[in-house]
């Protein structure tokens, strides 16, 4: 089981390497990878395994953070609605079109590799299409996906994807943003708190 001294923090040099694409088809050894990654991000969410592991609330998870080389990313969160649930194992994600139009974040970023305050705010895309191989660890099957996100989903991913481009956060974030309108969360005021300290 992946926990919290599994992610290796600000400073490990890897964190700053571009990882290398995924080998298909999967082997053994990294399709146990990608299904404790996404367990990882389930356990963050739930208060007792918070609780008895230290785990921190997490909604995405790159491979990179937990000191592997693989263009592989774990997703599990809802919208910025709280409606659907997004439980995705993304593989060699290659962007193919973004949006003009950015957004950020209106409480700024955290990251579970990160565990100092950062100021400021990260500019991301507000819609982002790529291709991809998702990956169903529940049933091991490998797919081929064209996928399009937007709003907070497409923010989690554009986090993860500089994961294994070896970029971080911090490197992004500016004093203020103009022009650009950040995410709007439903008004539920503990949800929203909740979403805003989810780290990825």
């Amino acid at each position: 089981m992946l926990t919290m001294k599994d992610v290796i923090r600000e400073g490990h040099p890897a964190l700053r390497e571009k990882a290398v694409s995924v080998k298909l088809p999967l082997d053994e050894d990294t399709k146990a990878l990608l299904k404790e990654m996404r367990q990882f991000l389930i356990h963050s969410q739930d208060p007792a395994m918070v609780e008895q592991y230290d785990f921190r609330p997490g909604v995405g998870l790159a491979a990179p953070q937990v000191n592997r080389s693989l263009r592989a990313m774990a997703i599990y969160t809802t919208d910025e609605n709280y409606e659907t649930l997004y439980d995705l194992v993304l593989i060699n994600p290659v962007v193919l079109s973004h949006s003009t139009r950015q957004t950020y974040m209106p409480g700024g970023e955290g990251c579970l590799s990160i565990d100092r305050e950062v100021e400021g705010l990260v500019p991301r895309h507000h819609k982002i299409t790529f291709k991809a191989h998702q990956y169903d660890p529940l049933n091991d099957v490998l797919t081929e996906v064209t996928l399009t996100f937007k709003g907070f989903l497409a923010v989690v991913f554009q986090h993860e994807l500089d994961h294994l481009n070896g970029i971080l956060f911090p490197d992004r974030t500016k004093p203020i943003l103009e022009g650009i309108d950040p995410l709007e969360f439903k008004a539920i005021e503990e949800d929203e708190e909740k979403k805003e300290e989810a780290t990825s």
